[in-house]
């Protein structure tokens, strides 16, 4: 089985200088975890995950265990979620993406998934995005094509 079989192609991406707080919109309504960051012609440039979003908000724990003079209440620290929604995309999406071919094997890109512990991947064809993948995909393409059978 092949993941242009089993790829997600109605896609939702966002652009680099959207705001975060549309990208968390998008990813609410799609109920989804990560947007695609794309320019021109559908060119992949990067990928906005919710941990993306919620990462500049964690503190290195670590910091709060062994140094309590510095330490901050964790509570007043998520006044800071509103601020981080008003960032430009650009400035937390991952770049340099890990894609997956339409032509690549499933099982292929399950294997890159599960060594990065990714849900989803964005499918290029020469760059340009046309379409997502997810574990949900790919188990459920798996299952009408050899599940069924009994």
């Amino acid at each position: 089985m092949l993941v242009h079989e089993v790829m997600s192609t109605g896609l939702v991406t966002a652009k680099k200088t959207d705001t975060v707080r549309s990208v968390v919109i998008k990813m609410m309504n799609r109920q989804c975890g990560a947007i695609p960051v794309v320019e021109g012609d559908n060119q992949l440039v990067g990928m906005v995950t919710l941990r993306d979003v919620l990462l500049p908000l964690y503190p290195n724990y670590g910091d709060y265990i062994h140094d309590n003079v510095h330490s901050r209440n964790f509570v007043e620290m998520e006044d800071g979620y509103s601020e981080a929604l008003d960032e430009k995309v650009e400035e937390i999406m991952s770049q340099n993406s890990l894609t997956v071919a339409p032509h690549d094997p499933v099982l292929e890109a399950a294997s890159y998934m599960g060594l990065k512990n990714f849900r989803r991947m964005p499918v290029v064809d020469k760059g340009t995005l046309v379409g997502m993948l997810s574990i949900g995909d790919i188990n459920r393409g798996l299952f009408f094509e050899k599940g069924m059978r009994r």
